[in-house]
């Protein structure tokens, strides 16, 4: 398994491109986790915006720099909009974003997430069982919760790459990052993004915003990963998962401003 490290300078880049270019950011998410996004993108720079009707969602995915759809919570008038919502992204050349959250463990979701591999995501962005669940192993998986590793996950992920045509993040302790044939990976981060709501689907997020951004994409992409890893790892000391997300906040900001990354 060969997979280069991403640099601190490339970190830098991603952070300063986002700040340059602010873009816009249409999230098709689950419930849970809305206003932690669309914190988290303003912290960087990025524009949210949560349209969810399923005919607001065609039209504002044609003007949106880029599309995410997360299948959290997932119902069957979700699925229609999220559909409409990427056939006009596809048709207007917006880059868009799978986070295939459970897929493995549920039958609606994971029908759905197969379905939209064939309109071809830019990027997905899951932990090591959605990944692999994803392209078509049998995987772990509790809920949301991997049990397998992201290096156990990457040889699917690479599969993925190259099969749907998208850049596969599959995240963990070490997040790597592929679009099947070069790999890069990010390090960092801390136990305790585990224990707050909403750190996987927010790098999702920020994912996409990257998905948006010129130049080398599965670089931004990498980006996108070490920039929540970096926060999370200087948002965590001597905290709990209480005053981390504040921390978390206030570290991707710092970077978004330039002044320490």
């Amino acid at each position: 398994m060969q997979a280069d490290l991403l640099s601190p300078a490339q970190r830098t880049r991603v952070a300063q491109l986002l700040h340059q270019h602010t873009p816009l950011v249409h999230c098709m998410t689950n419930d849970v986790v809305q206003t932690f996004t669309a914190n988290v993108l303003l912290a960087l720079g990025a524009s949210p915006a949560m349209v969810i009707d399923a005919g607001e969602a065609a039209q504002f995915s044609a003007i949106a720099s880029s599309l995410l759809i997360n299948v959290g919570t997932l119902t069957q008038p979700r699925a229609q909009a999220m559909r409409a919502a990427v056939e006009s992204a596809n048709h207007n050349n917006t880059p868009w974003t799978l986070d295939p959250v459970a897929v493995g463990a549920l039958s609606l979701r994971s029908d759905f997430c197969r379905d939209l591999l064939l309109l071809r995501p830019t990027a997905i962005r899951g932990n090591a069982s959605e990944i692999m669940a994803l392209e078509g192993q049998s995987a772990g998986g509790r809920g949301v919760d991997t049990t397998d590793t992201a290096a156990a996950a990457l040889p699917a992920a690479q599969r993925l790459a190259r099969e749907s045509g998208a850049i596969v993040a599959v995240t963990g302790e070490v997040d790597y990052i592929t679009d099947g044939q070069r790999t890069l990976m990010a390090q960092g981060g801390d136990p305790l993004m585990t224990r707050v709501v909403g750190t996987g689907c927010a790098l999702s997020a920020v994912v996409a915003a990257c998905c948006a951004l010129p130049g080398d994409r599965l670089e931004n992409i990498a980006g996108a990963c070490a920039l929540m890893k970096y926060a999370g790892q200087q948002a965590a000391h001597g905290r709990g998962p209480g005053s981390f997300i504040p921390a978390f906040l206030d570290a991707l900001y710092v970077m978004n401003e330039g002044k320490a990354v």
